[in-house]
């Protein structure tokens, strides 16, 4: 459904939204490192079913960090490897390389600068999943005007305080900005901080890309052609 035109500001999560899930990568992942196709089981929001350590966290019983911490410490046992908490999302970018992201996201990223709405991204764990050298090389970190990572705020999403941080960055006003996130509470939570919220189903990212810019009323190729990176 399209919004009003008083939207400013685009503020996305960067895990699931701006890159692919792991979930959705799981075949390159398994392959990269040199596991048999199917070894790793557990499909997220792609069969929660299947993965009852992931309705765990969406009944908040776990957080997201506790998540994926004990997930990397399975995957780090089947490859005889210890990665630490996070090491998992780290060999998993390394290994997917640019199959990690959404190149449709740095063609909206264009056009929605293009169209003078400013973009960020507010996550809670950027620089504590990726080195700064890997984080330089990201296409669509290149098209944000402004990043806020509970890494180093240490305010997780959705504590009102992290979606303040973010307003005050961009420069926007919470009425005038679009808030995207794969998790359900984390949009709750921008709601509630009053702005415009869309929750991104990785099951239908292309859906979800062409309905942010039917919010934003962007027009496709409004912004200059991506370069090569």
């Amino acid at each position: 459904m399209a919004k009003d035109a008083s939207l400013k500001a685009l503020l996305l999560d960067f895990g699931c939204v701006i890159t692919r899930s792991i979930f959705e990568n799981m075949d390159l992942v398994e392959r990269g490192l040199g596991l048999a196709a199917g070894t790793i089981a557990w499909r997220g929001p792609l069969n929660p079913a299947g993965d009852p350590l992931w309705r765990h966290m969406q009944a908040e019983r776990i957080t997201e960090r506790q998540y994926w911490a004990m997930r990397s410490a399975e995957v780090a046992e089947l490859v005889g490897e210890d990665w630490g908490v996070y090491g998992l999302q780290e060999r998993a970018a390394v290994v997917c390389g640019q199959a990690w992201f959404r190149a449709e996201i740095v063609d909206l990223l264009d056009d929605a600068r293009a169209a003078g709405i400013r973009t960020g991204v507010l996550t809670n764990e950027l620089a504590l999943f990726h080195t700064q050298e890997w984080l330089d090389a990201v296409p669509a970190l290149k098209r944000i005007d402004a990043v806020v990572d509970a890494t180093f705020t240490k305010v997780l999403k959705p504590d009102p305080r992290a979606y303040e941080m973010a307003l005050e960055a961009l420069q926007a006003r919470p009425g005038q900005t679009l808030f995207v996130d794969d998790q359900l509470r984390n949009v709750r939570g921008a709601e509630a901080a009053g702005m415009q919220a869309l929750h991104f189903d990785v099951r239908q990212p292309a859906e979800m890309i062409a309905e942010i810019r039917t919010r934003l009323r962007l027009r496709r190729g409004s912004g200059k052609p991506a370069q090569p990176q």
